[in-house]
Formats: structure tokens, sequence, C-alpha cells
């Protein structure tokens, strides 16, 4: 049998029991965990649209390493050209195993390769405890070969935990080593910086 993922026995270890005192869980399974995630990309405007989700459902496959499905539209919006039930993106939902060797590589790997990288924002959250993370293109991930890139991809990552609030979700992502700005730090505006 392979190794388990770093990620998971940390939680195991240390982030349950932390989780566990800081909250006053009396139960085990009422602590938070991480249920799945979903990376997800949408091809938009692109001129060749098959061409484009090949390339964005084998650079998905890639980084994740699970095959993509095609995501369609679910109405017709003749604004944006967009047919009902036109393929338009590709997305994976990674569960277990998978899904903590992924987080583990976005926290400790992908996200420190971002230039002038200072932290993800703490307010992403959707309220009942799920965070999502956009990233602008795929050539942080390490597994991206750079010199084979033929069009930059987006992607949104989104952590469905178990949790029941925000507060709760951020201090397990906390814990699980997500790099949070300092929310008290309000940017300098140029005004206040020239006085």
């Amino acid at each position: 049998m392979s190794q388990e993922p770093e990620l998971l026995t940390d939680y195991k270890t240390r982030v349950l029991a932390a989780l566990k005192e800081k909250h006053g869980y009396q139960n085990p399974h009422q602590v938070p965990k991480v249920a799945k995630v979903v990376v997800n990309t949408c091809i938009g405007s692109a001129q060749d649209t098959k061409e484009a989700l090949e390339i964005a459902k084998s650079e998905l496959a890639t980084i994740t390493g699970q095959r993509p499905v095609v995501t369609s539209s679910k109405k017709a919006i003749s604004n944006f050209k967009l047919r009902q039930d036109q393929a338009i993106g590709a997305k994976v939902t990674l569960r277990g195993r998978i899904m903590y060797e992924f987080l583990e590589r976005l926290i400790k790997t992908a996200l420190p390769r971002i230039r002038d990288f200072r932290g993800v924002s703490p307010r992403a959250f959707d309220g009942n405890g799920n965070y999502t993370l956009g990233i602008s293109d795929q050539s942080i991930f390490p597994e991206i070969e750079l010199d084979r890139i033929k069009k930059n991809i987006g992607f949104d990552v989104t952590i469905v935990t178990t949790a029941r609030t925000n507060a709760e979700a951020k201090s397990l992502l906390g814990e699980l080593g997500m790099p949070f700005t300092d929310k008290a730090k309000k940017p300098v505006r140029k005004a206040e910086a020239a006085a």
C-alpha cells in the first residue's frame, strides 16, 4: 500500500486535537474536515472552443491526476454568443487521498511560487464554511512544463468543508497551512503614504 499523504497524517495527528481544543468540541465527529475539492475552469470566449477545451482538460488532468468532466452552459445568452448545452469548461472533483495530495501541493508548492505572493484572502468564504480561491494561470504548478504551455488557463479551486461557519472553516484551513493574509493590516493609501 502506498504511503498516506503528509497533510492527511498531519490532520489526524495534530489538527484534530488543535481544533477540538480551540472550539471545545465534545465529539471527534464534530471537528470539521475537508469533504472535497473542486477544481474548475472555463474557456470563456476562446476562438477555437474545441482546441481550448482540450487544452483545459489536459492541463486539469496533469495538475490533479484525475480525468476532468466537461461542463456545459445551462441556458442560451445571445450577448455572449452562448448556446444552451454548449461545452464551456471542465471540472474535477477530488476526494480522499488524491484530494489531500492536491491540497498539499497547492499549499506547500504552488501558492509560494506566485510572484509577489503575500497570502490568500481570508474573505473568500461563502458563509457555509466553503472556501474558493482563484488561480490566474497554471504555471505555478510544478507538474506543468513551462515550454509546453499553449494558452494560459485560470482555475477556481473550491475547498468544501464540513464546517458550519466561516470561522470554523478558517481555523481548519489555517491549521492545514493555508497562508491567509492578516486581515487587520489595512492597505496603505497613496495619500496616507505621502503624508
